[in-house]
C-alpha cells in the first residue's frame, strides 16, 4: 500500500509523466471476504459511502483504473461488476507510459513486464529482532540473454541451519545430461525424478523431458550424455581365437604336406600302391588346400573374401570326399571283378576314379558357379546383433545355396560310408574301406554338430564355428586315412612288403 502511496507522489511531482493530471486513490479493505469485497467495489462505482449500483454520484474525481491484490476467486469478481462499466485493470494504462526516472532511468512497459532495472535485496534477521537489508544482486531487462541476473552469492547471509551449503528450494534440482525428467504424480510440475536413459538412447542437454536414440551406426557414452561411433569387430588376426586357429592350421597344413612328401618319397611301396595311389595324392593335396583356406575366414572381411570363403571350401571339400567314394567304388569294383564271368571286369581301369572325382566335383562347382552368379556374398555390416558393436560379416547371398553346398558334402559323405560300411570286410589288401569308414563318420559328426550350432552363434562366433568345423572334418579325413599308413611306412617298415598286404582276412 505504501508503495501505491509513493508512486503517485512521485507521479504527480514530475510533471513529464502525466501532464496536466493530477492522481488520487482511495483504498478499501476487502477483510478476506467475498461479500465485502463486492460491497467494496460497488461502493467505488457509486463514489459515496453508500451503495448505488448504475450510479456514479462522484462528481469530483474520475475512476480511471482499480488495483487489487486479492485471490483469484476475488479478482474474478471485481473483473466481472468493472467490466461492465468497462473499467480496466491499470495494466491497461501502463502499456502506454514512457518516462525517464529522476535517477535517468528509461522506464516503459510492453504487453508482459516492465523494462527496467531492479535491485535484488536479501532481508536478514539479527538476533536483536531488528531486520537488515543487503543489495545482493541486480536485474537489468536491457542486459545480453543470461546476464540479465547477476547474483552475488557471497553477500547472502544464510540462516545457521544453511551454513554448510546453499538451502535447496521446493522443487527438484536439474536433470544432468544423461537422464531425463519424470513428473512425480500428484506434486507441482516442477517436482519430479531425474531417471537414467536407456540403453541405446541419450540426452545431451539439461532437463529433458525425453532421451533420444543415436544414429544406427552410434552408442551412447559411459555417461549417456552424447553419442559416439559404434566399435567395429571382426575375427581379427590378434585375437586369442584367431592365434590359436591359425596356429592348429599351420600345423595341419604342415602335417598334410608332410604326408604328401612321405607318400611321394615311397611311392613304390606295396602300401602307397594299393588302391590307387594317384587318389591319394589329390586327396593329401585336396585336404592342404582345405586347411588354407581357413585364412580367408580370418580378417576383416572383403568383396574378394566373402567371395571365395564358401567356393574354395565346398569345392576343395567336394573333391576330398569325392577321392573318397573312388576309391571305395574302386575297392568293391575290383574285388567282384576277380570273380569269373562277372560284367564288372570291363570298369576296371585307370580312367574310372578320374571321372568318378571329376563328376562328382563338377556338380560342385556349378552350385558354386550359380550361387555367385546370382546371389553373391558381400560384406555386411551387422548394427544390431550385439550391443555397442557393428560386426562386419559375410552376407551369404542366398542361404539356400550356402546350406545347398552343405548338403551335397553329407550326400557325398553318406555315400561313400555306406558303401564303405559294406565293403569293410573285404580282404586286407583293400583295407582303405575300413579307413573311409571310420573317416566319413567322423566327417558326418562333426558337420551334424555344425549347424546347429552355426545357426546358435552370433558376430564373430559363427566364423570361428565355421573355422573350427573345416579344422576338425580335415583333420579327421588326414588322420583316419593317412596316419596308420605312415605309422607302416615310418615305424613299421617290415610290414610294408607284398607278401603282407597279400593276407586275406
Amino acid at each position: 500500500m505504501f508503495t501505491v502511496f509513493f508512486a503517485v507522489d512521485e507521479i504527480n511531482r514530475n510533471h513529464q509523466i502525466l501532464p496536466n493530471v493530477t492522481l488520487g486513490y482511495n483504498v478499501y479493505d476487502s477483510y478476506v471476504d467475498l461479500f465485502r469485497a463486492i460491497q467494496g467495489a460497488v461502493r467505488i462505482y457509486s463514489g459515496t459511502k453508500e451503495q448505488y449500483p448504475n450510479y456514479n454520484c462522484d462528481n469530483s474525481s474520475v475512476l480511471a483504473a482499480v488495483i487489487e491484490g486479492m485471490p483469484p476467486s476475488f479478482s474474478i469478481q471485481y473483473a466481472n461488476i468493472f467490466g461492465m462499466y468497462k473499467y480496466p485493470q491499470l495494466h491497461e494504462y501502463l502499456k502506454m507510459v514512457h518516462f525517464t526516472n529522476t535517477m535517468g532511468q528509461e522506464i516503459y512497459f510492453n504487453d508482459d513486464e516492465i523494462h527496467i532495472g531492479y535491485d535484488i535485496y536479501s532481508l536478514v534477521n539479527l538476533p536483536n529482532g531488528t531486520i537488515n537489508s543487503i543489495k545482493v544482486g541486480t536485474f537489468n531487462y536491457n542486459a545480453p540473454p543470461g546476464k540479465k541476473i547477476q547474483i552475488d552469492e557471497s553477500a547472502i547471509t544464510w540462516e545457521n541451519k544453511f551454513s554448510l551449503q546453499t538451502p535447496r528450494s521446493v522443487c527438484s534440482e536439474s536433470c544432468r545430461p544423461g537422464t531425463r525428467k519424470s513428473i512425480r504424480e500428484g506434486l507441482p510440475f516442477c517436482c519430479y525424478d531425474c531417471i537414467p536413459c536407456p540403453d541405446g538412447q541419450f540426452s545431451n542437454q539439461t532437463d529433458m523431458d525425453i532421451c533420444a536414440y543415436c544414429l544406427e551406426d552410434q552408442w551412447p557414452n559411459e555417461q549417456k550424455s552424447a553419442c559416439k561411433p559404434k566399435v567395429i569387430i571382426f575375427l581379427s588376426y590378434e585375437e586369442p581365437v584367431s592365434v590359436v586357429l591359425i596356429f592348429i592350421t599351420v600345423l595341419f597344413s604342415l602335417t598334410s604336406a608332410a604326408v604328401l612328401g612321405i607318400f611321394i618319397k615311397y611311392q613304390d611301396t606295396p602300401i602307397v600302391k594299393a588302391n590307387n595311389r594317384d587318389l591319394s595324392y589329390l586327396i593329401l593335396i585336396s585336404l592342404t588346400f582345405s586347411f588354407q583356406c581357413c585364412f580367408i575366414f580370418i580378417g576383416r572381411p572383403d568383396q574378394l573374401t566373402c567371395f571365395l570363403r564358401q567356393a574354395v571350401f565346398g569345392i576343395t571339400f567336394s573333391i576330398s570326399v569325392s577321392s573318397l567314394l573312388a576309391k571305395t567304388l574302386i575297392v568293391v569294383i575290383a574285388f567282384n571283378a576277380t570273380k569269373p564271368g562277372n560284367s564288372l571286369r570291363k570298369w576296371v581301369g585307370a580312367q574310372l576314379p578320374k571321372y568318378i572325382v571329376f563328376l562328382c566335383s563338377s556338380v560342385q562347382v556349378l552350385i558354386c558357379f550359380l550361387w555367385l552368379i546370382i546371389a553373391p556374398p558381400s560384406p555386411f555390416y551387422n548394427a544390431k546383433s550385439e550391443v555397442g558393436k557393428i560386426i562386419v560379416e559375410c552376407n551369404e547371398g542366398s542361404a539356400i545355396a550356402f546350406y545347398t553346398i552343405l548338403g551335397y558334402l553329407c550326400v557325398l559323405a553318406c555315400v561313400s560310408f555306406i558303401i564303405a560300411f559294406l565293403a569293410r570286410k573285404l580282404p586286407d589288401t583293400f583295407n582303405d574301406a575300413k579307413l573311409i569308414t571310420f573317416s566319413m563318420l567322423l566327417f558326418m559328426t562333426v558337420w551334424s554338430f555344425f549347424i546347429p550350432t552355426y545357426l546358435s552363434a552370433k558376430g564373430t562366433s559363427t566364423v570361428a564355428v565355421e573355422v573350427f568345423a573345416i579344422l576338425a572334418s580335415s583333420s579327421g579325413l588326414l588322420g583316419c586315412m593317412f596316419i596308420p599308413k605312415c605309422y607302416i611306412i615310418l615305424l613299421k617298415p617290415e610290414r610294408n612288403k607284398k607278401n603282407n598286404m597279400l593276407r586275406t582276412a
